[in-house]
């Protein structure tokens, strides 16, 4: 064999594994970031669990407030619905907004402060929020890289060749929600 045929042997051997490497690497990403929204998504699950509880502990205090209690049960309903991760963010960001005015509804009523199951009820929300958050962080992360990674040279030939799609970042909309919802009411 000819120095030039070795050569090129060479050059298409590192070809070849610059691009299984870069493959392997999206894959890795891709794979990371869908495990990272199956967190996120569970996180979600567990606080939309929790809003048949506290409707139905409010309602018991304040069941007069109908508007709220449904906005919060549409809100959950929209939520547990929505398939992909913007939907979800949307969805998410609506149940926030209506749990805010649940709480402050809350404010209006001493006795249901004080009812210990709402107080549990707070306190595990505000655990998941902070989770929910955690895991948000991560999730963006993770798809930060994989999005930067099909977005650079040369991974972006394989990443298109490959059809490999950026993701979406897990984001609230409004700057007021970017913020945990306060869930307790210590005097």
């Amino acid at each position: 064999m000819s120095l030039g045929g070795i050569i090129f042997l060479v050059v298409l051997v590192g070809l070849v594994v610059a691009l299984v490497t870069t493959y392997n690497r999206l894959v890795a990403l891709r794979q990371r970031s869908e495990e990272a929204w199956s967190d996120i998504d569970v996180q979600l699950k567990r606080r939309t669990d929790l809003v048949p509880n506290l409707v139905e502990t409010v309602k018991g205090y304040a069941g007069h407030e109908r508007t709220t209690l449904e906005q919060v049960v549409r809100a959950r309903g929209a939520a547990m619905s929505a398939q992909t991760p913007e939907a979800r963010a949307q969805a998410e960001n609506a149940l926030t907004g209506a749990l805010r005015q649940l709480f402050a509804l809350a404010e209006a009523y001493p006795d249901l402060k004080a009812n210990q199951s709402f107080q549990q009820l707070q306190a595990s929300l505000g655990e998941i929020e902070e989770t929910i958050q955690n895991s948000r962080r991560y999730y963006n992360a993770v798809v930060r890289d994989f999005n930067t990674t099909i977005d650079s040279f040369p991974s972006n030939f394989v990443a298109s060749f490959f059809r490999f799609v950026k993701r979406t970042y897990f984001e609230l909309d409004r700057p007021e929600e970017r913020q945990v919802p306060r869930v307790s009411f210590g005097g």
